[in-house]
């Protein structure tokens, strides 16, 4: 199964719910995952620009994708963004057929 990074950034209101009650985030991912055929394969807090990276392995884009808008419409994230992950494997295999079409493709000259 394919893997994605969802990256978000909680709203003030998120911060203050889990300030004075914590809650295991993880596991509120999970079920997240899981309603779209997937997995958590790990979750983290982070500093910076999104206050959360998790990393899911759903069955395909659709799916992920719903996942990433639910999520979005829960109203708790400022900001978010979802990037799809490649394996070394499939990087290299890209790399190869990036070898091949680099062949073809001509950049615009003055």
């Amino acid at each position: 199964m394919p893997f994605y990074m969802l990256q978000v950034a909680y709203t003030p209101e998120s911060f203050k719910a889990m300030i004075t009650s914590p809650t295991d985030r993880r596991a509120a991912a999970e079920k997240v995952a899981e309603a779209a055929g997937g997995k958590v394969v790990q979750f983290y807090f982070a500093f910076g620009r999104y206050d959360a990276v998790v990393i899911i392995e759903a069955p395909d884009d659709v799916r992920a994708a719903g996942a990433a808008m639910a999520v979005a419409a829960s109203g708790g994230f400022s900001a978010g963004e979802t990037t799809k992950l490649l394996s070394n494997e499939e990087a290299m295999a890209a790399m190869k057929v990036g070898g091949k079409v680099a062949a073809a493709y001509r950049a615009p000259t003055a």
